[in-house]
């Protein structure tokens, strides 16, 4: 993954140090570069791994530790420090930062207190935030029942395919989300299990609260009960983002339709926000006073992809380049209408890439998900797309036997 940061640690407690390493093993954004026990031999160290963090441990001997940060400073001014200690003494923090520490983290380390710390740094360096490698990639209807849910689900099962990918699925739809049953999965804990908790996980424990399926994809679904639904706010949305950016390489949430603050937080923290329409006015009308919306929030139109669902349904759609000139915007992406395909993947609760991995609509899924990894920030020729999907028809039509096997 790009951007991970590469960290190097120092800690004369065992079972402190194991602990930590522990932790930042299962980091998607961090690269553990390093460890070592002595603070004297922690220089050399850095100076042969050259690692963009330091993290030092002060309980050990907090003098020897701050010294050594001190050092740090000039002789690798190119490493941030981080130190960590289970003193929350208010002198004991004043001489870490006049050392020349970046942040100060309690011991035991929290794993939001670290992704936050991280968040920071990224955002020093790069002068924006998210810039750490992780893709939030939020899907959104223009209204109900253009398929929103069955593309978010497919796509992160598309992106789950590939091994050297880690994938989770966030089901923001509190009220009436299915992700869990397009999945056909029972899941244990859901999405305020992790908000309510969020302060006391740690990487395997996040892991645990979430269900796995057979692509290999994790999914946190929506509350098990609406009684639920108010547990969750804006500010712990916000927080269990961040700790899925840290831990996985893409974050597809699937937004509900209300357009609320929930969805909006998600919204502001996504690297690309797919709305999906359908081509006929309603849907149109509705990406166009969306468009106009998002033009109040610094950045956000920058982020928006259209993605047509079902192109070809019906005899009165609108015409590609009408859309386009309607909206004022070129068509991202196009997913053509496969009704019989897409019944039988919801009804069986099997997604795509297994139910029908040669299907002309799971390549044009599997299309989206390789254009949004690998040509973040650009537009998909849409005539472009759709030729290759009408090819791909003709020729799985003309693959099939007398049988229609």
């Amino acid at each position: 993954m790009e951007n991970v940061l590469r960290l190097a640690i120092v800690d004369p407690g065992d079972s402190t140090r194991e602990s930590l390493k522990a932790m930042l093993l299962g980091l998607e954004s961090i690269w553990l570069e390093a460890e070592c026990s002595r603070y004297e031999f922690f220089p050399d160290v850095v100076e042969q791994t050259n690692p963009d963090i330091a993290l030092i441990s002060l309980d050990s001997d907090p003098d020897k530790a701050l010294d050594l940060v001190a050092k740090l400073r000039t002789s690798a001014p190119q490493c941030s420090v981080f130190v960590a200690s289970a003193s929350t003494d208010g002198s004991l923090i004043l001489r870490a930062m006049r050392a020349g520490a970046k942040e100060f983290l309690t011991q035991p380390l929290r794993l939001d207190d670290l992704v936050e710390a991280l968040d920071r740094l990224s955002e020093q360096r790069s002068g924006h935030s998210g810039s750490r490698g992780s893709a939030v990639i939020a899907v959104a209807g223009v209204t109900g029942g253009v398929g929103s849910t069955s593309i978010a689900v497919n796509l992160a099962c598309a992106l789950a395919r590939d091994p050297q990918k880690t994938v989770a699925l966030v089901d923001l739809d509190l009220c009436l989300g299915d992700a869990d049953v397009f999945l056909d999965t029972i899941p244990d804990y859901t999405i305020v299990d992790v908000a309510e908790n969020v302060s006391r996980l740690d990487f395997s424990l996040l892991k645990r609260s979430l269900t796995k399926h057979s692509s290999g994809l994790y999914l946190l679904p929506r509350p098990l009960q609406m009684q639920d639904v108010p547990l969750v706010n804006a500010d712990g949305v916000q927080r269990v983002i961040g700790l899925l950016k840290a831990t996985f390489s893409h974050l597809v949430i699937d937004l509900s339709k209300g357009y609320s603050q929930l969805d909006m937080t998600a919204i502001s923290l996504a690297s690309h926000v797919l709305l999906v329409s359908q081509l006929d006015l309603p849907c149109l009308r509705n990406v166009v006073r969306l468009l106009a919306s998002f033009n109040d929030y610094d950045g956000l139109c920058d982020k928006v992809k259209i993605v047509i669902n079902r192109m070809g349904f019906g005899n009165s759609q609108i015409s590609l380049k009408k859309a386009q000139e309607t909206i004022g915007r070129e068509i991202f992406w196009q997913i053509s209408n496969d009704y019989r395909t897409m019944i039988d993947v919801r009804n069986n609760g099997i997604p795509l890439t297994e139910h029908a991995p040669k299907a002309a609509i799971t390549q044009e899924i599997n299309g989206l998900a390789d254009a949004l990894s690998g040509s973040e920030g650009t537009t998909a020729d849409p005539n472009e797309q759709l030729t290759k999907s009408s090819l791909g028809k003709l020729l799985g039509f003309l693959g099939k036997d007398k049988s229609g096997k």
